[in-house]
């Protein structure tokens, strides 16, 4: 039997517990013994609850106990996490986690720790939830280099887009009745932001390049701008609105980015809808590969979670991977990435003349009851030979790329 220990008993860490005692018999068969909560680590109380058994309070049983094997970091955030995941290492526990913000941040120091002391640092669950996206970047297509990566990251961004798309409702309406739902935060700005995402990427970018790309440098722009009147558009062009977080290999470059964009039938992601997450890889053998699921949600998550407690309890003595290594990835600048771009300016048919001057051939797109402003999509160009075409107009609206 492993004895494990989960920090933080919210709606994942309750999941992983859940998921243990449930699957108690599949986990069995798999790994060939059980698995066992001995601790769980939380400040509040359960009464009456299961858990109360094994609930503690400090930090220091947990990291004291030569029975533990394995600790399940549920926590969120980077502190206490960090020191709490790091000290758990140094007591000779390997460490599952779902928590992203802790990995983006500290991934290649606490995989370096692991690996140091022949332990694991494996964080499957904190990129696409349920989905398997980590160990197959690591293992089923280590022998492919991988040019790009693309997702649909974030459920929430993706379940209010998919309300306006559907029933023309504008982001303020849809993000309420995601809040109702329970599928957005009080406060949403990590997700509406595109935060969350970026940081999603940030780890799947390091992973595949083998240095860490710090999420800070990577260009977000979250959904908050998106309007019902850009759907009428994209209805008309038969095309849907995603946010994007890509990841991208071009002659050398790594460009990132977090933003939304113009989806065209043809692409893997025009169809993932809802809180669904679905993320692209594209590597020079494979070709293009699909992952798609749920990305968030307790049980979902806590599956992904428990797949690593596994992993880790099977590899006992062994590392499974510390490739990220802590060597800075550079992320090119913006300006020399390709798109096209979807614009939308006021006005009427008086100025298309104009607009073609400006930026080339373009494609006027009419849809129906939209009136005073044209819109129109440009054939590809750099991001900066758009920002200076941009500048060039006046009463400019908006914009969104194309992928």
């Amino acid at each position: 039997m492993t004895q494990i220990a989960i920090m933080g008993f919210g709606t994942i860490g309750s999941g992983v517990y859940d998921v243990v005692n449930t699957n108690r018999d599949v986990i069995k068969r798999s790994l060939g013994h059980e698995l066992n909560v001995k601790y769980v680590l939380d400040l509040r109380e359960f009464p009456g609850q299961p858990v109360e058994k094994v609930l503690v309070h400090d930090v220091e049983v947990i990291l004291s106990d030569p029975e533990v094997k394995i600790v399940v970091e549920t926590m969120g955030g980077v502190e206490p996490a960090f020191t709490f995941v790091k000290r758990a290492l140094e007591a000779g526990k390997s460490v599952a986690t779902s928590n992203k913000e802790l990995v983006a941040k500290k991934g290649a120091e606490l995989l370096a720790l692991a690996k140091s002391r022949s332990l694991n640092f494996l964080f499957e669950a904190s990129v696409g939830g349920g989905i398997p996206i980590i160990r197959p970047l690591i293992q089923s297509l280590s022998a492919d280099d991988i040019e790009e990566v693309t997702g649909i990251l974030n459920g929430t961004t993706n379940y209010i887009l998919t309300k306006m798309n559907r029933e023309g409702a504008s982001f303020e309406e849809a993000l309420k009745e995601a809040q109702d739902n329970g599928f957005a935060e009080r406060n949403p700005e990590a997700d509406v932001g595109g935060y969350d995402a970026g940081r999603k990427i940030a780890i799947l970018s390091s992973l595949v390049l083998g240095k860490t790309v710090d999420f800070e440098d990577i260009y977000t722009e979250g959904i908050t701008k998106i309007t019902a009147t850009d759907f009428l558009y994209a209805k008309k062009l038969g095309w849907s609105i995603k946010l994007l977080a890509t990841s991208k290999r071009v002659e050398g470059n790594v460009y990132a980015m977090v933003a939304p964009h113009l989806v065209k039938p043809g692409h893997p992601l025009f169809a993932v809808d809802d809180v669904f997450n679905g993320i692209m890889v594209h590597g020079n053998m494979v070709d293009d590969v699909m992952f798609y699921g749920r990305g968030a949600g307790s049980h979902a998550t806590a599956s992904a979670v428990v797949a690593d407690v596994v992993e880790a309890a099977a590899r006992d003595g062994e590392t499974v991977y510390a490739g990220w290594t802590s060597e800075p990835q550079e992320i090119a600048e913006l300006s020399g990435s390709v798109k096209q771009f979807f614009v939308r300016v006021k006005g009427g048919t008086e100025r298309k003349a104009a607009l073609k001057s400006v930026f080339g051939e373009v494609a006027f797109v009419e849809a129906e009851g939209i009136t005073g402003e044209i819109g129109f999509v440009t054939a590809p160009m750099s991001e900066a030979d758009f920002q200076r075409a941009a500048e060039n107009i006046e009463d400019f609206i908006s914009r969104i790329r194309v992928n």
